[in-house]
């Protein structure tokens, strides 16, 4: 009996992944800046933008059999996911035991975790377009000064990270830009540098 494989063609799926990116840090960093109140609207964006977006391209680059893609918006896609979860019970929905018992350092051991693997994703950058390493050292400067305002380091590591994460926005818009119209023009449109690295 023949066997047949059939191979099973999906679109890059980076565009959504930095959408996703792009939308979550611009208004999670609103609400830092003290430009906005509240986490009330922030959630929804964080589960579905930040978590699900990036997880469906986790998913997909999968497919792409893109390592780096699948790895880190699956990581950042849970971490959303995981932060919107930890203001959930911040905000005492999952009731006022759990709500007080909470200890802010643990969430500084999550965000130190996280700045390690960015720190290795920047490592590998280098061997990608000049923008998406920019791109990575911002997210690890982001986890660096949410680790330390976690673990009682002062105010300015709250200002660091805020400001952070509002350039991460701006940086993940131009390099979604970048990817979508460079595909759809067939041509380069938006530069992203060339790596560091070939």
């Amino acid at each position: 009996m023949d066997t047949k494989q059939i191979k099973i063609t999906v679109a890059d799926p980076t565009t959504l992944g930095l959408f996703g990116l792009a939308i979550v840090t611009l208004v999670a960093s609103s609400q830092k800046l003290g430009i906005t109140d509240g986490l009330g609207f922030v959630l929804p964006w964080v589960f579905f933008l930040g978590g699900m977006a990036q997880l469906i391209a986790s998913m997909f680059d999968f497919k792409h059999n893109n390592l780096f893609g699948s790895t880190a918006f699956g990581a950042y896609g849970l971490f959303w996911i995981g932060m919107g979860m930890t203001w959930l019970i911040k905000l005492g929905c999952f009731g006022e035991t759990l709500a007080a018992s909470a200890d802010i350092k643990q969430l500084g051991f999550i965000f130190a975790g996280y700045f390690i693997l960015t720190v290795i994703f920047t490592i590998s950058a280098v061997k990608m377009p000049k923008v998406m390493f920019f791109l990575l050292l911002l997210i690890a400067v982001l986890f660096l000064g949410l680790a330390l305002d976690a673990f009682g380091c002062g105010n300015l590591w709250h200002l660091i990270a805020a400001c952070a994460e509002l350039a991460i926005s701006l940086l993940a818009f131009y390099m979604l830009s970048a990817k979508y119209l460079n595909s759809m023009f067939g041509k380069e449109v938006l530069c992203t540098g060339k790596p560091f690295m070939q």
